[in-house]
């Protein structure tokens, strides 16, 4: 089986959030998917089954558990295509329903993929559920930014969203991990959605992600498109419009994720980012750092 390593939501191997990528994982079974993904340690490794005309079924695996869908993970894959067989769309079939990714190539050479969600949509969080959120977080309700209420919300994964009121309290994560690890189980949770809204389209961003084994995702395109239908259903921009979200500063991995919210309600979330290949562990050679591919 065939590795490949991409960071994505960036320009630079030191930043975006790495992803481990398999374009064909044909015959491999969900074992063998667990096991190689825990191998690869990264937050998500993409398993993609070939099935014809730029279609695949695809399969994301963190080192603990599968999740339905991962947006870093697939901005990876889209890269790792485009860079072995040129850019164009890919047609994803995913647990979570149908995600289309296009991908551009730039003159320098950069690779940009932008893929379009599920039909997003939120809910409002139960009373309890968000007082032991808040304290899982070591958080309380003065630490909230008022006008962006908490919320679960969903463009493929289930994400609560919760605002900081400043940029210090965000900058300032020392969560609970075995008390948020527990109920993200109990809530079917993928990551925490952390956000601090600088300007009217820009945001900052922080996601815990403990079920998957990772204290913290540098860049994460699903909570991302879920953050772009909430702005939406809630009414805290004016569609069609574009915001940007900056992540991963506090892990010395710096991201860039932008979110293009349609009008039309419903609608899938367009969320674009670039990527770059990675150099494996223990790898030499100028072919392993062109590709950053690796065997297993």
């Amino acid at each position: 089986m065939e590795i490949l390593r991409f960071a994505a939501f960036t320009t630079d191997p030191a930043g975006g959030n790495p992803a481990g990528v398999v374009l064909d994982a044909t015959g491999a079974d969900d074992a063998e998917m667990q096991r190689v993904a825990a191998e690869v340690g990264y937050s998500e490794t993409a398993f993609l089954v070939p099935g014809g005309a730029g279609h695949f079924t695809v399969r994301y695996f963190s080192p603990k558990a599968e999740v339905p869908f991962c947006g870093h993970a697939t901005i990876a894959s889209a890269a790792a295509y485009a860079e072995r067989h040129g850019p164009g769309v890919l047609y994803l079939d995913t647990r979570a329903g149908p995600v289309e990714v296009t991908t551009t190539v730039r003159v320098n050479g950069t690779i940009t993929a932008t893929l379009v969600s599920v039909p997003p949509r939120s809910t409002p969080i139960a009373a309890d559920d968000r007082a032991a959120l808040l304290d899982a977080l070591r958080w309380t309700s003065e630490d909230l930014a008022a006008t962006m209420p908490p919320r679960v919300a969903f463009a493929g994964a289930w994400h609560p969203i919760v605002a900081a009121g400043s940029r210090a309290r965000l900058a300032d994560l020392d969560y609970d991990m075995a008390a948020l690890t527990s109920l993200m189980a109990e809530r079917d949770w993928t990551t925490i959605n952390l956000v601090h809204r600088e300007s009217a389209h820009v945001f900052h961003a922080r996601n815990p992600f403990p079920p998957g084994g990772v204290v913290e995702d540098p860049a994460t395109g699903a909570a991302a498109a879920a953050l772009g239908g909430y702005l939406r259903e809630l009414g805290l921009v004016a569609p069609p419009t574009t915001v940007t979200v900056h992540q991963g500063q506090e892990m010395g991995r710096p991201s860039l994720l932008t979110i293009d919210i349609p009008a039309q309600p419903g609608t899938g979330i367009a969320v674009t980012g670039a990527a770059v290949a990675l150099v494996p562990p223990g790898a030499a050679g100028a072919g392993a750092a062109t590709r950053g591919r690796a065997s297993a």
